[in-house]
């Protein structure tokens, strides 16, 4: 067998994909276990449901002690956080801007982002929104440990949604097109450093490209 067959076997060979039902979790570093707690159960709501201590890793055998939490959101899944028992937070990344990585949890009314948003500025926390999505409504802010969170209200119905998976792949592939020939553009110097999108959902937000 080559590596090639090795690295990419015939489809026909594996099993189908499972059901994925839904996130269990996510889990970050936590600086504190009990400011996160804390913030994720006394503002946000969010209670604290299971906690897993101790000295190593089970995945990978290493010697690390921590405290591992979990707060449950109503579907049952969970964000969790690490206390590594340092009080450090999670260093952010040198090459993303702040507002890239970030996990957003869903709400059912904007009435409750509205809400939400005035629990937290009562607490000390800034708070950017309520942002038109156009198909949701959101609000951002970071968790104590730097964690940029989203808070979002559906408008969209389930047709609406259903119409925009339709063309999902198109746009993916005619941007896999344009990144492709802007390589090889950049490799003879003759494309600039960032590839815009062939499409701008969001043209009331266009400003002058910076100098």
């Amino acid at each position: 067998m080559t590596a090639t067959h090795a690295l990419h076997p015939s489809p026909s060979t594996l099993p189908a994909p499972v059901g994925i039902q839904q996130l269990h979790h996510s889990a970050y570093r936590a600086r504190d276990a009990e400011e996160t707690r804390h913030f994720y159960e006394d503002i946000l709501g969010l209670p604290l449901y299971h906690i897993i201590q101790s000295d190593h890793v089970p995945s990978t055998g290493e010697y690390c002690p921590y405290t591992h939490i979990f707060f449950r959101l109503q579907d049952g899944s969970f964000i969790a956080f690490f206390d590594l028992g340092d009080d450090q937070a999670a260093a952010p990344s040198a090459n993303t801007p702040a507002w890239v990585n970030h996990i957003a949890f869903r709400v059912n009314h904007v009435r409750e982002l509205e809400d939400t948003m005035a629990r937290l500025k009562a607490h000390g926390v800034d708070v950017i929104g309520v942002t038109d999505h156009h198909i949701f409504k959101s609000i951002y802010f970071f968790d104590p440990n730097g964690i940029r969170l989203e808070l979002t209200a559906q408008l969209a119905d389930e047709f609406q949604m259903l119409q925009e998976s339709t063309t999902a792949h198109a746009r993916l592939q005619a941007w896999n097109a344009r990144k492709a020939q802007w390589r090889l553009d950049r490799a003879q110097g003759k494309a600039p450093q960032v590839l815009k999108p062939q499409h701008n959902d969001r043209p009331e937000f266009n400003r002058p490209t910076p100098a």
